[in-house]
């Protein structure tokens, strides 16, 4: 596995992207958590828009990640190759673990706490149905970001370029099961918390009012949110998806506004989640 995903292929991680969204748009179909009154395909369009604006940077910036993980291998640099020596298994999941941390948890974190970042992230949260195709819906500004972020998790723990791979293929597939509009059944979905982030888990943090909005920051892993004591937990029957201070429908769903989003004037979450 270390070696396919060396050398993994762009038209395999494209068939990941693909074959992922196609999965759980049909899983919607069979097995959906809410019965969306939406024409699905006009909502997909702006959130495909952009997943494309997403791949366009990544696959352009990609060569820091090649670069920067060369170099701490070559130079036995970051935490896990600080520690003493251990099995493959234990290095590869230790990697992918932390890589979680610095470049999803953590910058998801500070999205939600840097007001000019939130308005930057908030496209993602301004979607109103959420379904996997919601996944990729971030804006080109966003995607750098979050692209910043995994850059300094390679020097932070030292990745090699295999490791950053799979933590990316799995962080995509997550990031369309955690969004899915799919009922699993709640003992189930609960168990699996524990250890990974599970739909219900993350859709809470899609509750359109605090302090769900500021909740379940992780992306493959639920121990840095358990750890870190942002994890909370709601009946997913009372979830509403949006943002309370952004709550115009139209707007939230139309490609131009929404690339306007992070220039809007921030407006403060003021309603509790236990408000009527």
């Amino acid at each position: 596995m270390i070696s396919y995903f060396e050398t993994i292929p762009s038209t395999h991680r494209s068939l990941i992207l693909v074959g992922g969204l196609t999965f759980f748009w049909l899983l919607e179909g069979g097995i959906p958590l809410f019965k969306f009154k939406y024409k699905k395909w006009r909502h997909a369009l702006p959130n495909l828009f952009f997943t494309l604006t997403t791949i366009i940077i990544n696959f352009a910036l990609a060569f820091l990640l090649l670069w920067s993980s060369d170099w701490v291998t070559a130079n036995n640099f970051g935490i896990i190759n600080w520690l003493p020596q251990m099995p493959l298994w234990l290095y590869a999941l230790l990697g992918v673990v932390l890589l979680d941390f610095f470049g999803a948890y953590l910058a998801h974190y500070v999205e939600h706490r840097i007001k000019p970042l939130w308005m930057v992230h908030l496209v993602h949260h301004t979607d109103h149905s959420v379904d996997t195709t919601t996944g990729n819906r971030h804006h080109p500004i966003e995607s750098v970001i979050r692209f910043s972020f995994t850059l300094l998790g390679i020097f932070i723990v030292g990745t090699p370029i295999a490791l950053v791979m799979i933590y990316q293929a799995l962080s995509l597939i997550f990031t369309q099961l955690t969004h899915a509009n799919i009922k699993m059944p709640k003992g189930l979905d609960k168990a699996l918390s524990y250890v990974i982030v599970s739909p219900d888990m993350h859709k809470i943090h899609h509750h359109y009012r605090l302090p769900y909005t500021d909740s379940n920051f992780g992306n493959i892993f639920s121990i840095w949110d358990r750890m870190l004591g942002t994890y909370m937990y709601m009946d997913r029957e009372k979830l509403i998806y949006g943002v309370d201070v952004f709550p115009d429908e139209v707007k939230n769903g139309n490609i131009k506004e929404l690339l306007k989003q992070p220039f809007q004037n921030y407006e403060k979450s003021t309603l509790s989640a236990d408000e009527n």
